[in-house]
Order: C-alpha cells, then sequence, then structure tokens
C-alpha cells in the first residue's frame, strides 16, 4: 500500500525523507511506541489477577485461563497480521489493532462474569495486540533495514520490556489507590491517543518515501502486490514451514521462551510474591526492574546477533534463563534482596532470545517470507505461553504455590538450550524464496 500523493502527511514524510536521518529510524521509533503500548496492554493482567479474584470471588485457575486466551490468541494472530500488512499495510493494520484493543478495553469494566473477562481480554484484547507484536517488529526490519537489523531488531523488541518499565509500577499505584476500573480505562486512552502519529509517520517500505533501505544505495523494485486471501497465504506459509526441520526447533524454543517468560513471569510473578508477604506495588516495581535490565540485555542481544552465531547465543540465553527460574523459588524465601537479585539476572535475559530467532528464521526463510514464517513461530511462543499462564494458575490452586510451575519452567529452559545448537545443523528442504536470506 503506497502512501497518498499529497496531504500533510505526506510532506512532513518527504521532509523528513530528504533530512540526515534515513527514515526508516523514524519508521522505526513509531513502531518502538507502537509496541510499547501493545506491550503495556498485554501485561496489564498480571495486576488484575488478585483484584478481580477479589472483587469477584472468581478462582486463579479461572482467570487463569482469559489470560491464556489471550495469550494464544495474541500469538496466533502474529502469521495473519503478517498476511494483512503484505494485502493491507502495516499502518492500516496497525490503526485496526488499536481501535479492537481500545473497545475491548472501554468494555471491560461492564462485566460481571468470568466468561466476558474471557471474552474481552482474553478474544478481543488478545486479538489486537496480537495484530501488533513482534511480527511487526521483524516486518519493519526485513523491509527497511539491510544493515543493523539485529540491533533494530533487539531495541523494538527491548519495547516490550520498556512498556512494562513505564506502566506497570503506575498502574499497580492506581488499581491500589482508585481501583482497577481506572487503570484499565487508562490504558484504553492510551492506545487511541497513538493512533494520529501511527497516521502521521508511518510508511510501508523506502521507496515509498523514494529511499533505498538502511545499508543500500539503489532504490528497490516495487514488489509483487499480494493478491490471495490473506488467511489462505498465512496457512500456505505454515504448510511449507512444517516441512523444515528448522522451523520446528524454532517453533519449539520459542514455545519454552514464552512459557519461561509471559506465560510464567510475566502473568504469575506479582501474584507469587503477594502470596509471599511483598505488597503488589512492589512487586509490580520488580517486573519493571526487568524491564529495565531487558532493555539492556535484549539491545546487546541485537548487537551480538549481527557478529556472532546465533544458535550458540540462543543456547547462552536458555541455559542462563533456566539456572535464574530454578533459583526463583529460594529466592522468594530469601527477602526482597534475593527477589531484586533474581529480577537483575533475569531480566537481563528476558526476551534477548528474540532478535538470534528472527535472524535464524530470515536465514532459513528468506527475507521476504521470513515475517510470516516468525509470525507462525511465534505462535509457539505464546501457546507456550498460555500454557503456563493457565498451567501455573492450576498448580497454584491445587499446591496452594508455584514452586513446582518455576522447576518445571527452569528445566524446560534447559531443553531448549539444547535444541538451539541443532538449528542450521541438518539440511532441509528447498525453500521457495526469491531472494537470498539475509
Amino acid at each position: 500500500m503506497s502512501v497518498p500523493s499529497s496531504g500533510p502527511s505526506s510532506r512532513l514524510s518527504s521532509r523528513l525523507a530528504r533530512g540526515p536521518i534515513h527514515y526508516g529510524w523514524y519508521v522505526a521509533g513509531i513502531t518502538f511506541l507502537t509496541l510499547l503500548v501493545a506491550a503495556g496492554i498485554r501485561s496489564m493482567p498480571s495486576i488484575l489477577i488478585v483484584p478481580v479474584e477479589q472483587e469477584f470471588g472468581w478462582s486463579r485457575a479461572t482467570i487463569s485461563f482469559a489470560v491464556a486466551v489471550n495469550l494464544v490468541l495474541y500469538g496466533l494472530m502474529g502469521p495473519f497480521a503478517a498476511a494483512f500488512m503484505d494485502r493491507l499495510g502495516i499502518r492500516t493494520t496497525i490503526v485496526l489493532s488499536l481501535v479492537l484493543v481500545a473497545a475491548g478495553i472501554a468494555a471491560t469494566p461492564l462485566m460481571t462474569a468470568p466468561w466476558q473477562l474471557v471474552l474481552l481480554w482474553g478474544v478481543v484484547v488478545g486479538t489486537g495486540t496480537g495484530m501488533t507484536a513482534l511480527v511487526l517488529g521483524a516486518t519493519v526490519v526485513n523491509r527497511w533495514f539491510s544493515e543493523r537489523r539485529g540491533l533494530v531488531m533487539g531495541m523494538l523488541t527491548a519495547s516490550t520490556a520498556t512498556g512494562q518499565l513505564l506502566f506497570l509500577p503506575l498502574l499497580a499505584m492506581v488499581v491500589q489507590e482508585v481501583g482497577w476500573r481506572i487503570a484499565v480505562m487508562g490504558v484504553g486512552a492510551v492506545a487511541i491517543a497513538i493512533i494520529p502519529a501511527v497516521l502521521l509517520l508511518m510508511r510501508e517500505r523506502p521507496r515509498d518515501v523514494g529511499l533505498a533501505p538502511f545499508g543500500k544505495t539503489e532504490i528497490e523494485s516495487a514488489p509483487t502486490p499480494s493478491t490471495g486471501n490473506p488467511f489462505a497465504n498465512a496457512i500456505g506459509a505454515l504448510m511449507e514451514g512444517m516441512r523444515h526441520k528448522d522451523f520446528w526447533l524454532l517453533f519449539g524454543t520459542f514455545f519454552i521462551c514464552g512459557l519461561s517468560t509471559n506465560g510464567l513471569i510475566g502473568t504469575h510473578l506479582i501474584a507469587a510474591c503477594i502470596d509471599a508477604g511483598i505488597p503488589e506495588i512492589r512487586a509490580a516495581g520488580l517486573l519493571a526492574m526487568m524491564g529495565i535490565f531487558d532493555l539492556f540485555g535484549t539491545t546487546l542481544s541485537g548487537w551480538l546477533s549481527d557478529r556472532y552465531n546465533n544458535r550458540y547465543l540462543l543456547a547462552w540465553y536458555y541455559a542462563l534463563r533456566g539456572l535464574s527460574l530454578l533459583w526463583l523459588p529460594f529466592a522468594l524465601d530469601l527477602s526482597f534482596l534475593g527477589l531484586s537479585l533474581f529480577a537483575v539476572f533475569y531480566g537481563l535475559d528476558w526476551i534477548a532470545t528474540v532478535p538470534p530467532t528472527v535472524r535464524l528464521a530470515t536465514n532459513a526463510f528468506g527475507r521476504e517470507k521470513a515475517p510470516m514464517m516468525f509470525g507462525w513461530i511465534f505462535t509457539g511462543h505464546q501457546l507456550g505461553a498460555a500454557t503456563a499462564a493457565f498451567g501455573a494458575g492450576v498448580l497454584r490452586t491445587a499446591m496452594d504455590g508455584y514452586l513446582e510451575a518455576f522447576l518445571l519452567a527452569g528445566l524446560a529452559c534447559l531443553v531448549a538450550a539444547g535444541m538451539s545448537l541443532m538449528i542450521g545443523r541438518a539440511p532441509n528442504p528447498p525453500v521457495r524464496v526469491a531472494e537470498e536470506a539475509a
């Protein structure tokens, strides 16, 4: 989808494109902002579990089921979002996502039954935020950057940590002082507020503003427009990916990544801290601390992925994360200081796995197909997250604690470390791509 030929938005982008800063960095900036807000909305259920449980009397397992539905759809929308971006354009897809999220959030204060929580935060918000998940970052990086892809992907991935850093402590305070309904409505207002910035600055491809991708000198020819049904295109990509060993290895390791991050820690850490007698605001501060260190860790991971073997990077990341999760039950028993040490160590590794995973997917499937393939790989991430979100809630209800959940997640990460070393080691069937992998 090309940009309009006239209007304030087009004139502004033309002026910026003639400036000293490559326009790709503006696109990356607005993508960072979009992912940041989506991450703040996605992480909000972690501070709603206890207030909703106390107000409605719903069990931890019931509330966790709604979170699990949210996580599944957040991931499942990835490949379809990539197909919609090819067909409708990045800007249109983002705006539709933000409108859908705001609508779901606006109706949340009216809910009175568990099925409404599942519908609104599970289905509506999960679908909306899934349209602006990490697949958006992968699409922008592959279209706008020929060099420094790992670094830019690391920065965009780190926006999810920054979203927690900015939103969670503030929202926890609002929930405690004035109630969870006001906090929810505030987040919905933020989603609406960034739409004008998206409309003003987001562009589809470098050629739309007369530029080559960052790191190249020649303007790329217009890609062949996607004319097929977006759903059929996404399913076709899945069928192709399923024939490749590397697809399953990336899918499996990312399943464990989601299980050990969004699903377990992102959803249940605050509730586990409250069980241990740590106030909610202080517990939210732990996630914010993780966000600070992940901002550095994931950006550094992107830089490293441009320079070193990505299989070895993934193996290190999963192994270190597994050790930190095995330490977590003991940290909860020690003191808030012990949890602070966990937050620093785990935070550096929170989603550092994303840049090397995107790079390995690009190497395996090519630059144009990588976003949609990564969308399906990211679906594995969110299926793992949903498994942990619901499973940890069930274990908490049955065992009256999170010990088993933390230990199982830690062991799974050690398995993922071994799987990472197998990626790219054996031949795959040829991939039908016109462009050589970056």
